[in-house]
């Protein structure tokens, strides 16, 4: 796992975390789940590699490489729910993990003369995205199942866990520069409703394209009720698979989004 990614240290506002990189082409970071770099958040890594970007994959939590297991989960969410770098309940602000970030996508912006940088989050980071759009190089931003604020009250099912300030940045570009926003759910997540995406709907229009997989009763894919991890857990490598439809469909995003347009003739 990672066989072919190199690792380094980056330091950015007091804290120092490892990232893991590979790839050529246009930059993307993916921002792990809970519980923290599993054999599947490597294996979608891989597969964005594969598909011509070079990837950075910092590591928040959890031992790299570890298997899912209730346990370990259990324990990595317990450690998330007391950490001050993460913000769980915040509804009008983001959590400050996300300054270290940024300082991040500044590094490859600059370091690698990067002009777009793309972005996926994934459950706890999946808000993580959009926060990063404060910054303009910031072009593909990707919220699978975005989790915070967890959903504990009406107006925690709404929010989208980024202060009103950066909320009207995010507006602006998206309005500006007619840039996207991807958003996946499973219908029946409880971690990510639909009311978080009615309100993505709400401030971005059309800009925003939601992939929302049915895990209601009887799916005809069989998806469990608990369905939550669209490109990891879920993801399954079989034809007419709406999770694999949708891993297809973020890394066509990215290449819309990311590569270079052809020279004029």
């Amino acid at each position: 796992m990672l066989d072919q990614f190199t690792k380094f240290d980056f330091s950015f506002a007091g804290a120092t975390r490892p990232v893991f990189t590979a790839g050529t082409g246009p930059p993307v970071i993916v921002m792990h789940e809970i519980p923290g770099i599993t054999p599947q958040v490597a294996a979608f890594a891989e597969r964005t590699v594969a598909s011509g970007f070079r990837v950075f994959l910092p590591e928040f939590l959890g031992i790299t490489g570890q298997a899912i297991s209730p346990g370990y989960l259990a324990r990595e969410m317990a450690k998330v729910c007391i950490n001050k770098e993460f913000h769980v309940l915040a509804a009008r602000s983001s959590s400050p993990i996300t300054t270290w970030i940024r300082g991040l996508s500044r590094y490859i912006h600059e370091e690698y003369g990067a002009e777009r940088v793309g972005a996926i989050g994934m459950c706890l980071t999946g808000n993580f995205a959009l926060a990063l759009m404060v910054d303009p190089w910031i072009k593909a931003p990707v919220l699978s199942q975005p989790s915070l604020p967890f959903p504990t009250t009406p107006g925690s099912r709404r929010a989208l866990h980024l202060s009103d300030a950066d909320l009207q940045t995010v507006k602006s570009r998206v309005d500006s520069e007619e840039q996207d926003v991807l958003g996946m759910r499973f219908t029946k997540d409880p971690l990510c409703p639909p009311q978080r995406f009615d309100r993505l709907r709400e401030e971005f229009g059309p800009q925003f394209e939601a992939i929302e997989i049915d895990s209601g009763p009887d799916n005809p894919h069989g998806y469990p009720k608990s369905a939550h991890s669209v490109v990891t857990t879920e993801w399954a490598d079989k034809d007419g698979f709406p999770t694999a439809q949708a891993s297809a469909r973020v890394l066509q995003f990215f290449h819309e989004n990311l590569d270079s347009p052809s020279p004029a003739s």
